[in-house]
């Protein structure tokens, strides 16, 4: 059965990434918005689902600093593994003008929550803070893609199977990525896996699992914005939208070692993928490469 299950998720996950980027896809067109922006916002916020879920159940059970682990984790393992996996698939050339202003916010918000984490506390006050830091990326976001983006034809496709294809592909990529974390989870123990190898691998990446489906596809399918947008756009949701909604519910008193050590992998994960994009263009198969090396480096560290 837990075979069965396993199997169900992997199905799961590929046909609902395939449903996402097709209905985001035609949802941009029909917009005339970029595929950056619906990367970016669409898919980018709605493949972070499992991330708010987990955190918002930790502040409402009272363990708000669950949900600082789980979004820098989620943060590392978006850039250096599923972008490093998705590059080597098939490399993300994009130009660095569609891209300068939304690493630009990643890496504010990144420092942001950096700051907020030094004296061990993430307030309401600092919830609010992020919560008003999301909003101005968004109102940026979509001013800036009307602008950039020329009219396109219009296809006869009604919109209401747009939507249906986009919201439909979220639900069922977050429920594949349930069913493979806990069928993954209960093979690992039947092997003898301990806990801590689990925790650190399986349930960290599990979170991420949309976005590395999304983003394959995305790859797969040469829509290299969307494949992209989405992981930044996760990102920034992560800390900006998830950690701002946690605090608002409950203030996080957060454990030193989220400053002292994990903001470290996150910065180094923002800033390699920034500097990569500006240097080399985009992320050609030899940075995906890279990315994936200093992926495992982390996790053998830790």
């Amino acid at each position: 059965m837990t075979y069965l299950l396993f199997a169900l998720g992997l199905v799961a996950l590929f046909f609902g990434g395939e449903a996402l980027v097709r209905g985001a896809t035609a949802i941009a067109r029909h917009f005339r918005l970029s595929p950056m922006v619906i990367g970016l916002t669409i898919v980018g916020f709605g493949t972070s689902a499992p991330e708010m879920l987990v955190s918002v159940q930790a502040a409402l059970a009272g363990q708000p600093a669950i949900a600082i682990g789980n979004v820098l984790g989620s943060n590392i393992a978006n850039i250096l593994l599923i972008l490093g996996i998705s590059a080597v698939v098939a490399p993300l050339i994009i130009p660095v003008k569609k891209l300068w202003r939304d690493l630009g916010f990643m890496l504010l918000a990144t420092a942001t929550i950096w700051i907020m984490l030094l004296d061990g506390n993430v307030t309401r006050l600092d919830g609010v803070v992020l919560i008003a830091g999301l909003i101005v990326f968004l109102v940026t976001a979509f001013m800036t893609s009307k602008v950039e983006t020329p009219e396109v034809e219009l296809g006869d496709s009604p919109q209401w199977k747009a939507w249906a294809m986009t919201l439909g592909g979220l639900v069922v990529l977050v429920i594949g990525a349930r069913l493979l974390v806990d069928s993954a989870t209960e093979l690992a123990r039947a092997f003898g896996i301990s806990e801590a190898v689990i925790g650190l691998t399986i349930v960290a990446v599990g979170t991420s699992l949309p976005e590395l489906a999304t983003s394959l596809i995305a790859a797969i399918r040469k829509q290299t914005e969307i494949a992209v947008g989405n992981i930044v756009g996760s990102n920034i949701f992560n800390i900006f939208g998830i950690l701002g909604t946690t605090a608002l519910i409950h203030p996080i008193v957060a454990d030193p070692r989220f400053a002292s050590i994990d903001m470290i992998w996150v910065t180094i994960a923002a800033v390699g993928l920034s500097v990569l994009a500006f240097v080399l263009g985009g992320l050609p198969r030899i940075a995906g490469f890279v990315l994936m090396a200093t992926y495992a480096g982390y996790v053998a560290l830790i």
